[in-house]
């Protein structure tokens, strides 16, 4: 059964018990008109409701995840996959074409082999959904039928439906966190399985990058995975030359607004600004490929530097800068707009010029978000990878040369993890063990960011 039919029919049911438990709050004041209630009728509607929706969702989301397991065992039971190659992946597609035709979601099968399971496929399907449907209703009148006996005049309903809805938000709140360590949890494996066919040393020291998707997996070359030339074009492109270029004018923007622009020049700078923000990456990808590495590539050739490629770390440090303007700009911008007036008012009446003002009132003061701003826009950065395919190249190069071409830990990530590559290959792997570093990075960036705003935000408070 879909998913959304069972959320459906949740909503439905739920509300069938909010008007009957709305009802039966209303027939005790009828029965004694000068009983109270220990609570409004609407808050015994939403108990009963609350009762009846969250488990039969709660069930939904865990039949969504059993039932194709069960419809495949009952398949695979059946005289009709008696024929079925034993494993691999041509077993898998007949099976996966034999379900999408008896769900609907095909016309007809491609592979000969299929269409004997055909029939299976839809009396399991028919099977199972009929048995989630009916255990739908049952947990739904079960649960809707308890709750509804429970009311009565004194019964505390507001008291337990906000408790019931402090429980709902505080598991919304940890979507995050279990979002975050699943994230890494599944890094660990992964890289775990990296590392015991090639080395950390290796991986982390090493100075050449060439792997072979082709090559041995139980023999693999541990001198083709040294991942360093990726971690310092990363560095390079995402946190230095793209930080040069985002951090003076990013500032620049928001001491501009906040202390300089008239307020019409303001309202209609500070939206265009933050447009940039909005602009897809593969658009800045188009704009660094076609326009500003070709123009850095000619003002080199022009100065004199005949070897200078038209993909280049420059190019791709250059548009990202400009991509991750906004991100400064704005911390910066509602970071100094938040000091109170008081400082500056009195830096000024001091004597202090605007200018001194600003260097030495406002943006000390504006600290704590300008730091949270920056180590935004490098997180954002380093995981770039649009410019990067399109721009810096995909060679891996340990270079201070700005203008050799470069690549990223992103875009290796993207290279291992499209085509046909086994997922026990360490070529594979090693896109795991990238991302497991580049993960790692970013959480060190949210750490120094927390101590450098906690510092300051001590000082100025």
């Amino acid at each position: 059964m879909p998913p959304s039919l069972l959320l459906l029919l949740a909503l439905g049911l739920g509300l069938a018990g909010w008007l009957a438990a709305r009802a039966r709050a209303w027939s005790f004041r009828r029965a004694k008109p000068g009983v109270r209630l220990a609570a409004l009728p609407s808050y015994h509607a939403w108990y009963v409701a609350l009762w009846v929706v969250v488990p039969v969702m709660l069930f939904a989301l865990t039949w969504n995840v059993i039932a194709p397991q069960l419809v495949n065992q009952a398949v695979l039971a059946s005289p009709a996959a008696a024929d079925l190659p034993p494993f691999g992946m041509q077993r898998e597609t007949m099976l996966a074409e034999a379900r999408n035709v008896a769900s609907g979601a095909a016309p007809a099968v491609f592979n000969p082999g299929a269409r004997g399971l055909v029939e299976p496929f839809r009396d399991a399907l028919t099977r199972y959904n009929l048995i989630g449907l009916a255990i739908t209703l049952i947990l739904a009148f079960g649960t809707g039928t308890w709750a509804f006996l429970r009311l009565r005049p004194d019964f505390t309903a507001r008291t337990r439906v906000e408790r019931m809805v402090m429980v709902v938000l505080l598991l919304a709140s940890l979507v995050a966190i279990l979002t975050t360590f699943g994230i890494f949890l599944s890094l660990v494996v992964e890289t775990t399985r990296f590392f015991g066919m090639i080395s950390p040393e290796e991986f982390l020291f090493g100075t050449h990058w060439g792997p072979d998707p082709m090559s041995s997996a139980t023999n693999p070359d541990p001198s083709r995975y040294g991942a360093l030339p990726l971690f310092w074009g990363t560095l390079y492109i995402g946190a230095i030359i793209a930080m040069l270029v985002a951090i003076p004018l990013g500032m620049m923007c928001a001491v501009y607004l906040t202390q300089y622009a008239a307020p019409k020049w303001r309202k209609v700078l500070k939206p265009a600004l933050e447009l940039l923000a909005g602009v897809p990456t593969v658009v800045y990808g188009y704009f660094a490929a076609l326009t500003v590495a070709p123009f850095v590539r000619d003002v080199a050739k022009s100065v004199g530097i005949a070897n200078a490629s038209s993909e280049s770390a420059l190019a791709a440090g250059l548009v990202m800068g400009v991509m991750i303007i906004p991100f400064v700009s704005s911390m910066a911008d509602d970071s100094i707009a938040a000091v109170p007036q008081a400082m500056r008012d009195g830096s000024l009446a001091m004597g202090a010029t605007t200018n001194e003002t600003i260097r030495r009132v406002l943006v000390p003061a504006a600290l704590p978000g300008i730091v949270a701003g920056v180590m935004l826009a490098i997180s954002r950065a380093i995981g770039e990878t649009m410019i990067v395919v399109m721009a810096a190249g995909a060679a891996a190069n340990l270079s201070i040369n700005p203008l050799e071409a470069m690549t990223t830990v992103t875009f290796q990530i993207v290279a291992m993890l499209t085509g046909e590559g086994s997922f026990d290959h360490p070529a594979t792997l090693s896109a795991f063990a990238l991302g497991f570093v580049l993960f790692m990075v970013t959480l060190a960036l949210n750490f120094i960011a927390l101590r450098v705003v906690k510092r300051f935000r001590e000082a100025y408070e």
